[in-house]
């Protein structure tokens, strides 16, 4: 039970223990989180800095050697050259070899560089390290179809034909420089700075965004500018990276809900000497993995603790709340009047140690004086109801007894023999009957039989002006009723009967229905009034016994019956009258069917 002193107290220790952990663990967590947040928001910026001050000083050094290339006398000179129709096949090889040779060396002056070609639109190009190449297939290439005709001067990580030539099978990032012109579309050579993939690649993955977070380097178009395959991964962010592109915010961090219900966080900064762009991804549950990961360990450590604490908390509580929770048992079977099992739930007796004990042997001894209390007073009880029925009882007979006598010295007046005779014997058959005083339930049958007699008394009494039947109902072979429970009905309808007529009309009625007892007498006196019919029932119900006996009226018959069933039978006993003013009055009995031998 939680209302239990046990439960209470390991409610207690628990609370206390789980919502000081829990606040604590809350605040450190999230101010854990805030901090962490904060510390890589500005380390990740600025380690961007740092990779974008790089990729200024890789553009610087392609620029510079772009510039030496267009603006060399050698340039020029090869230009003409491979565009003079009257030239020589030896003049032109030799400029070609030249330009070569230049292109190598200058490549040679910058470490960032991997190759430097320059591509003819009559379908050859020359490159570093004596490459001369005669082969149109580049005409057809995206990079230089995209470079005459929407002027994009840089190109993503790719394979270059010079490289492969080098056995260098790695992607490059390239730079597009019109040679001649500044007008891509006129020009009629292009020269293309080739930088390994790698030289941008590699600082880049030095820097980390929680454990698997990546960034990437996307160009002026949004797309990545190195080999990073998995940026398709991200595609779900396209709107927002489409979005940063175009705001003008230069850097900062955005957090998002994803489709799993969690946050990811998307990291960018805006490279302004190329319009490129760096922009990270990471979900915030792998962003703080250590700190979940601690989070976890402390909730662990503080589950071993918990089950700790309501293991000491139980054993704690064991000691108060066990003999408690016995005594408060012992209660709920004293309260239900159960004292042998009350007395067999208490702690078995033992010397006095603590309070808890000593309230023990307390309520032991309480129960025990108690359980004697109840059992002197329920025989006194029973003795008192048996002397207050047995009054009762006693009232009937002297009354009905000193009415028969009169009639026999009446009958002896006129010297009606054979009536008196035959009331004489009626009579001491009554009388015997009555005699039985130690029985307090009779055989229906018998209580009948007595009716009978009585009946005949009457008949002999009224003669002719008493019309008086009975009928029976129903299997009544083995009921019982306590006794002398007819006869003061009897003698009350024919009394009122003949209060304002001659002729008296009584019906007796006994009816066995659905367990119960239906006794039933009725007359055609001079009948009551409903609220004379209700004053007689309340008063009924509620004299007591002392007014019963000592009183004198005419109701003392039905006070005396009412009086002895509602003793005996208790609730089960009902009673019912019904009446019409100057037609009569019907009282009905009705009493719980009890054979022989059953207890009530």
């Amino acid at each position: 039970m939680f209302y239990s002193l046990k439960s209470r107290l390991i409610a207690i220790f628990f609370l206390l223990f789980v919502l000081s952990f829990v606040t604590m663990s809350i605040l450190l967590f999230n101010q854990s989180r805030s901090i962490i947040r904060s510390y890589i928001e500005s380390s990740a910026l600025e380690k961007m800095d740092e990779y974008g001050s790089y990729i200024d000083m890789v553009q610087i050094q392609i620029y510079d050697l772009a510039s030496i290339v267009f603006n060399s006398e050698i340039t020029s000179n090869w230009d003409m050259a491979a565009s003079d129709a009257k030239a020589s096949p030896g003049e032109r090889n030799l400029a070609h070899y030249r330009m070569s040779q230049f292109l190598t060396q200058t490549t040679n002056s910058y470490s960032s560089v991997s190759s430097v070609a320059i591509y003819r639109q009559e379908g050859m190009w020359v490159s570093s390290g004596n490459q001369v190449v005669s082969d149109s297939s580049f005409l057809n290439e995206e990079w230089y179809q995209d470079f005459k005709k929407k002027d994009e001067y840089w190109i993503p990580a790719h394979t270059d034909a010079s490289e492969i030539r080098n056995n260098n099978m790695h992607p490059v990032i390239s730079m597009l420089m019109p040679i001649g012109s500044f007008e891509p579309s006129l020009t009629k050579s292009v020269m293309k700075v080739n930088v390994s993939a790698d030289y941008f690649l590699e600082p880049l993955s030095r820097i980390h965004l929680g454990e698997s977070g990546t960034i990437y380097l996307l160009d002026q178009l949004g797309e990545p500018m190195l080999s990073q395959t998995e940026y398709g991964l991200h595609q779900d962010m396209a709107k927002q990276v489409e979005d940063i592109r175009s705001g003008w915010r230069k850097q900062g961090v955005i957090y998002l809900n994803n489709e799993q219900g969690d946050k990811d966080i998307l990291v960018y900064k805006k490279l302004s000497q190329t319009n490129w762009m760096l922009i990270g991804f990471v979900s915030e549950k792998d962003l703080y993995s250590q700190l979940f990961r601690l989070r976890s360990t402390i909730v662990i450590v503080a589950a071993v603790l918990l089950i700790l604490s309501l293991l000491l908390a139980t054993w704690l509580s064991h000691g108060i709340t066990k003999p408690l929770s016995r005594l408060v048992l012992a209660m709920r079977h004293v309260q239900r009047g159960d004292f042998d099992l009350a007395e067999s739930r208490l702690a078995p007796e033992k010397s006095v140690r603590n309070e808890v004990g000593f309230a023990t042997e307390t309520f032991r001894n309480m129960v025990t004086r108690l359980r004697q209390h109840i059992k002197t007073e329920f025989e006194l009880k029973l003795l008192r109801q048996q002397a207050e029925y047995k009054a009762l009882l006693m009232q009937i007979n002297p009354h009905f007894l000193f009415n028969t006598l009169e009639l026999m010295s009446s009958l002896a007046i006129q010297k009606r023999t054979d009536d008196t005779v035959e009331v004489i014997e009626s009579l001491g058959k009554m009388m015997r009957f009555s005699l039985k005083i130690s029985d307090d339930l009779i055989r229906l049958e018998e209580e009948l039989v007595y009716v009978r007699y009585y009946m005949s008394i009457l008949q002999i009494r009224f003669g002719e002006r008493l019309d008086i039947s009975l009928e029976e109902k129903g299997e009544l072979g083995r009921l019982t009723t306590v006794k002398f429970i007819f006869q003061p009905l009897i003698e009350n309808a024919v009394k009122y009967s003949f209060l304002h007529q001659t002729d008296a009309q009584v019906r007796i009625q006994v009816r066995h229905a659905e367990g119960r007892v239906h006794l039933i007498v009725s007359d055609n006196g001079p009948g009551m009034t409903p609220e004379q019919t209700k004053g007689l029932l309340e008063y009924s119900a509620s004299a007591q016994l002392e007014h019963i006996l000592a009183s004198r009226n005419s109701q003392i018959g039905l006070g005396n019956v009412l009086s002895r069933c509602r003793l005996y039978y208790d609730s089960r006993f009902e009673v019912k009258i019904a009446s019409t003013l100057g037609e009569g009055t019907c009282i009905e009995l009705i009493l719980p069917a009890q054979e022989e031998h059953q207890h009530v």
